[in-house]
């Protein structure tokens, strides 16, 4: 957890960018009856039977400290598309960076073995070479900032009934580019310093091993000295 806290002290630094990676899915709904347009005074009107179709998966990647972000649909979620999607960010997106520092989930598709398991040995080495891997702990995916920007694309563009997979990769990519326009960025407040008085009871407890050690102490008290070193 302070592993990932300190990426998000960083200042920005365009050679070494910050991205946030997570994944999330879509289920696919069609309509059995064809929906009603909107009309003046009359919102567009659907009925409320559908037809379950194909799950599709979706990969985030946002950068938010310069309000950037890149989503892509895909029909499965293996090593082999999110070796995929790191390739996209090392060569399309960041091709000048340095290194691109990746804070995600620590999910068994999420490693440096899913770029060798897709990719021929120099290819993988070459693709993790420009990465820096930090991965959030286990259920503490909350401290991944993918999450807040999956979460404002599942409300503001996937919240109604999409058919197919075209459609979903329309509505994804309008939402990407409308929110990539408007650079919004992503204020993160929660620093080690909250961490270790909020969740100090995730902390080891150091406590002393017996009193003996504090009644053989020679010269003055540990309350003397901490007086002391107050003043």
């Amino acid at each position: 957890m302070e592993d990932v806290l300190e990426v998000y002290t960083r200042p920005y630094d365009a050679r070494f960018p910050q991205i946030c990676m997570d994944e999330s899915s879509k289920q696919l709904h069609a309509d059995k009856l064809e929906a009603l347009p909107m009309q003046p005074g009359q919102p567009e009107r659907y009925d409320y039977s559908y037809e379950q179709r194909e799950m599709c998966k979706l990969f985030l990647a946002c950068e938010p400290l310069a309000g950037k972000r890149y989503v892509n649909v895909t029909e499965q979620r293996t090593s082999q598309d999110w070796a995929h999607f790191m390739r996209e960010l090392v060569d399309v997106h960041y091709p000048k960076a340095e290194k691109i520092v990746l804070v995600m989930d620590n999910l068994n598709t999420h490693t440096p073995a899913s770029l060798y398991q897709t990719f021929a040995p120099a290819e993988a080495r070459r693709i993790l070479s420009k990465l820096e891997i930090h991965h959030t702990p286990l259920h503490g995916s909350w401290l991944n900032m993918a999450e807040i920007e999956l979460s404002a694309l599942a409300r503001q563009g996937l919240s109604r009934r999409i058919g197919t997979r075209a459609e979903l990769q329309e509505r994804v990519q309008a939402w990407q580019d409308h929110r990539n326009a408007a650079l919004t960025t992503v204020n993160w407040r929660f620093t080690t310093a909250d961490a270790r008085i909020k969740l100090k009871r995730l902390y080891p407890s150091l406590e002393k091993k017996g009193s003996s050690s504090v009644e053989a102490h020679e010269g003055p008290s540990i309350q003397e000295e901490t007086v002391a070193n107050l003043v």
